[in-house]
């Protein structure tokens, strides 16, 4: 299960798509949530628009208990919401004990 999705809308998914990566396309939370469910079982990596990822907050968190699929954020075609950063941010500080990615900042 070495397969790699990407769930978003249409635009912001079209350079995955030209690069060989099965896309999935969302307009909407429920839509992107229908396809998850379908989908999750036969990818390791799923990328998510950070739009949809935001809407999905809690349903995502069902993700967190299992190795795979590992859901990523990333921006889509009207850049980043931020949304994607915090949640990296959050994941390496539980694992490592401390903020390694802002340490220098104020968030």
């Amino acid at each position: 299960m070495n397969k790699m999705a990407v769930v978003g809308d249409n635009d912001s998914i079209m350079v995955f798509k030209a690069a060989g990566v099965d896309a999935f396309g969302a307009e909407d939370e429920k839509k992107a949530k229908e396809i998850l469910r379908q989908i999750a079982k036969d990818y390791s990596v799923i990328f998510l628009t950070e739009e949809l990822a935001e809407e999905l907050r809690d349903f995502l968190k069902r993700f967190n208990e299992s190795p795979y699929p590992a859901i990523l954020c990333i921006p889509s075609k009207k850049g980043s919401t931020g949304f994607g950063m915090e949640e990296l941010r959050k994941a390496s500080e539980k694992a490592l004990g401390i903020d390694i990615l802002f340490k220098d900042k104020n968030r």
